[in-house]
């Protein structure tokens, strides 16, 4: 029995899987266990920003599980201390909270968030305010706290205190603030919502309203973090700073990792045994993270991701302005998104399978929207490759 067939029989079936199993991946490329090779423009779902098998982080790996791989969060680990220092180091930060993916990251920002209030005696500060079509995870908090229904089917009842409103849309926002409100969470850039970013004065209203009402502003930059909108936070392109970040996807390079970070005012909500993981911020993990921290936020590394996405984001403009079968052009850096007209059986499954056999892998949003997320190495020659193959299809 082959892994396909293998995985079909044993495995649960919640993922639509495409028909093809890897088994070597290397840099930018994949290949299949025919031998067929493509070139990855979704990293994973934005995780290998660094490319598959990046020798710095395989190294990492290599040493750090000849050492030391799990003691539990009762001790102490230097991969774990020196990834904390760094990435505090390079942000907004004072404390990081580790786990083992972004809805676990999010699940404690919502929590910190409620516990802060009610340790201050606020007890009626607990509802969050998340924004239509934003995607924050699939654990019982985070699915309540997207804004969009179909994750929620089959669900209900959902946990209280979340209420929704538009994206970049502040006067709604304002509307729906009010006493109880302990917290706005927001994607900088939306990324299962459609690679919609925010527009550039929203998130300074945003933060100067949680200023004037004294309410905590979580960004998460599960998604749009860690390089891949062309700075190593998302958030740095607008000049506004939250009060608690989530990270996750990119930030291990393909080990499960999350982390919340905050300030410290932010982080006084969690104190001894208010919150716990036992394999969240392991010393395997935490040591690739580093490497990863390290490499993405180099400047003369985010340059590169800000001149090739401005390359990759002109090419697809060019791809709008001659085909009239092309909506939209929209994203940051190399979290790009060309939204189609959908006709008849060609929406963005048929893009994905077509583009599938002629060795390019992609993925689509809502039928809609071609989604591009390609390893942050990806070159300028992969680019126009596929450019060429989809305005073709196109």
């Amino acid at each position: 029995m082959d892994s396909i067939k293998k995985t079909n029989h044993f495995v649960f079936q919640t993922y639509l899987r495409q028909g093809i199993a890897f088994v070597r991946v290397k840099g930018t490329s994949l290949w299949d266990e025919d031998g067929k090779e493509y070139t990855d423009f979704l990293a994973g779902i934005a995780v290998c920003s660094l490319g598959h098998c990046h020798p710095k982080i395989t190294e990492a790996i290599h040493r750090q599980a000849e050492t030391l791989v799990h003691v539990s969060n009762l001790f102490y680990t230097m991969p774990q201390a020196d990834l904390a220092s760094k990435l505090c180091e390079k942000s907004f930060a004072d404390r990081v909270f580790f786990a083992n993916s972004g809805a676990e990251a999010n699940e404690a920002a919502i929590k910190l968030a409620r516990r802060y209030f009610q340790k201050k005696g606020e007890k009626n500060r607990f509802r969050i305010i998340t924004m239509e079509q934003s995607f924050h995870g699939r654990t019982m908090a985070t699915l309540t706290a997207t804004g969009q229904d179909k994750i929620k089917e089959g669900f209900y009842p959902l946990l209280d205190g979340f209420s929704y409103v538009p994206f970049n849309n502040i006067d709604a926002l304002k509307n729906e603030v009010d006493e109880t409100v302990c917290a706005i969470l927001l994607e900088p850039v939306q990324g299962e919502g459609g690679i919609i970013p925010a527009d550039p004065d929203y998130l300074k209203a945003v933060r100067d309203l949680c200023n004037e009402k004294g309410i905590l502003l979580i960004f998460d930059e599960i998604q749009c973090g860690m390089g891949r909108c062309g700075t190593l936070f998302a958030h740095e392109l607008y000049n506004v700073t939250p009060d608690i970040m989530t990270l996750a996807k990119a930030l291990g390079n393909g080990l499960p990792i999350g982390a919340m970070l905050a300030t410290q005012d932010a982080a006084t909500g969690f104190d001894y045994g208010s919150h716990a993981t036992t394999f969240g911020g392991t010393p395997l993990a935490t040591a690739a993270a580093l490497e990863v921290v390290k490499i993405i936020s180099e400047e003369t590394f985010l340059e590169q991701v800000r001149q090739k996405g401005q390359y990759f984001k002109d090419k697809l403009t060019k791809l709008k302005e001659k085909h009239s079968s092309v909506v939209d052009v929209r994203g940051k850096g190399l979290l790009l998104g060309l939204e189609i007209k959908v006709e008849k059986d060609k929406g963005a499954g048929f893009f994905v399978g077509e583009l599938m056999k002629k060795g390019f892998i992609i993925n689509g949003i809502q039928d809609k929207i071609l989604r591009f997320a390609p390893p942050l190495i990806i070159e300028e020659n992969d680019i126009d490759r596929l450019i060429s193959t989809l305005d073709s299809l196109l």
